[in-house]
């Protein structure tokens, strides 16, 4: 049968309509920016203000080692546009060509607002790669109202009182590191000999304590399961919210520093919106709410003055300078990786 021409122009009409309506589909579409970065690390109020500037959906997924990052990461995997590796963890991501140089046209507010003080505190003093996002400090928190007397120490972990009431942190370089600076040496020691004893006292130390952890140990702190407990700084300041209780110190014997950066793989595919998104980040504004979220001190200078006084006075964000020179900066472990891994994977093989 012949379909009239009225029933044909009606199609027709139709079939412009749908294509229309399609087209503007299209054309409203959100681009949508993939970020891989630690758990409850960007305030949510600030990713909400940059979907709405930029007109964008920001997906956001979690790791919780370094190692974990690396490994998804170069088995391809993720399609991320920014990333939060850890300062000593960056020449890895640039020898294997897995981030891109930064566009530094794209990051005025870095240019204009980072603070040159982190510059010997970062992967390259000339950001070429990446950004710094935090500096942070690794030491003890504790429930200063159950052990109302302790000696900042890493030496801690032998009290009997927190046997079965405490954590280490799960990353090699970080616990390892801690149990090196306990013997007197530096934490990031390429010394076998160093580095078997610093073995030998981790082994000891996880006989006292209930387990590795790097996630939960907030939440232990905040119940009481945990009493002791090797802590991020910034962790301790969320955890301070809601439990007053806990306190955080930094252990005499010296202790870990490092910051997490901002970089963009180079299989990102919204290199332009990923710039922007760093550059917002570094708005002094956002940054000091950013701060007073994650508890971690970001290095965006103007933005001090905006934080009120009860963070801006916490010292596990800000330390007192005879704590901060007792600080090391956690640097590339390079050929060494295979002999800490070798040294980490027997501390958790010992029974």
């Amino acid at each position: 049968m012949i379909p009239s021409r009225c029933a044909t122009s009606i199609r027709f009409g139709l079939f412009t309509l749908t294509a229309l309506l399609l087209l503007a589909g299209c054309g409203t579409k959100k681009a949508s920016l993939y970020v891989y970065t630690w758990s409850d690390y960007i305030d949510p109020q600030l990713v909400v203000a940059f979907e709405k500037q930029y007109n964008c959906k920001v997906k956001i997924d979690t790791f919780d080692t370094n190692e974990a990052m690396y490994a998804k990461l170069r088995a391809g995997n993720g399609g991320y546009d920014v990333i939060f590796p850890s300062t000593f963890f960056i020449k890895m991501l640039v020898d294997n060509k897995i981030i891109q140089p930064l566009k530094h046209d794209l990051l005025p507010n870095v240019a204009k607002n980072f603070d040159a003080r982190f510059r010997d505190k970062i992967y390259d003093g000339s950001l070429n790669y990446t950004v710094p996002y935090t500096i942070f400090y690794t030491g003890l928190a504790y429930r200063k109202d159950k052990t109302p007397s302790v000696k900042p120490s890493w030496n801690l972990y032998l009290d009997p009182a927190f046997k079965g009431r405490s954590t280490l942190i799960g990353d090699m370089h970080m616990t390892i590191g801690a149990a090196l600076k306990m013997l007197g040496f530096s934490l990031n020691s390429t010394n076998v000999a160093e580095l078997e004893q610093a073995r030998d006292l981790v082994i000891k130390w996880k006989s006292n304590i209930a387990r590795f952890e790097n996630e939960a140990y907030k939440t232990g702190l905040a119940s009481s399961e945990f009493l002791l407990c090797m802590a991020y700084s910034g962790d301790i300041v969320q955890v301070q919210e809601e439990a007053p209780q806990v306190a955080f110190v930094y252990p005499v014997e010296g202790f870990p520093c490092s910051c997490d950066e901002m970089a963009i793989p180079t299989s990102a595919r919204n290199v332009t919106l990923a710039h922007q998104f760093i550059n917002f980040i570094y708005d002094p504004d956002w940054a000091a709410k950013n701060i007073c979220f994650t508890g971690f001190c970001s290095p965006v200078a103007p933005a001090y003055a905006k934080i009120p006084a009860k963070y801006r006075n916490n010292t596990a964000i800000f330390p007192p300078d005879e704590d901060l020179r007792r600080a090391e900066v956690m640097r590339y472990l390079g050929e060494a990786t295979p002999l800490y891994t070798r040294i980490w994977d027997e501390i958790k093989a010992h029974e």
